[in-house]
């Protein structure tokens, strides 16, 4: 066989094998789902809003929205309100800053989100935030895979005042999030 041919026959092969794994991954989630994803709208002002300690969230899609994807949260929080540094073993987020100031450490990088900028924190990766400037900040927050969502509303309920950080421990800790001393 000449070179042009076994290169030709070689893309050919190639870029066949290479659609297989993305058709599968496709048919794979079809019949684990059982159906498609049935679209959604959310207004501004719709979805379920939870306070978690402080942290005021509305959840805009949520695992069973999205199949167990992912879950999409907005986040208004005035200057001051922060997160402990903590860490996720199950999922990784992004914080997307829709207006205000947003100080964001992940790992050891610690940097200042403006409107329009976000981060990305992996699982594992300890990471924190903390809202600053003069004015309140609007953040999405996405989560992959869903499920945090739950841990939140768990938090959400927990009563009004200082928190019982032994108990938000446990709580997170029974979603694989640990916080860091």
């Amino acid at each position: 066989m000449d070179r042009n041919a076994f290169l030709k026959r070689s893309a050919l092969s190639a870029a066949a094998l290479a659609s297989l794994p993305s058709f599968a991954h496709y048919s794979s989630k079809k019949d684990k789902i059982g159906n498609s994803l049935k679209p959604k709208i959310v207004r501004n002002d719709e979805g379920k809003k939870v306070n978690v300690i402080g942290d005021q969230q509305t959840f805009k899609l949520t695992g069973t929205d999205t199949n167990g994807m992912f879950t999409l949260i907005e986040e208004v929080n005035p200057p001051g309100t922060m997160i402990p540094p903590h860490v996720h073993t199950n999922e990784d987020e992004i914080f997307k800053v829709l207006e205000g100031e947003l100080e964001v450490t992940v790992g050891d990088e610690t940097t200042v989100l403006k409107a329009g900028d976000l981060a990305f924190a992996p699982k594992n990766i300890p990471h924190t935030w903390k809202v600053i400037g003069d004015q309140p900040c609007k953040t999405i927050l996405s989560v992959f895979p869903s499920g945090l969502e739950l841990m939140f509303e768990e938090l959400g309920k927990l009563p009004p005042g200082p928190p019982d950080f032994a108990k938000v421990s446990e709580i997170c800790g029974r979603y694989g999030i640990s916080f860091i001393a």
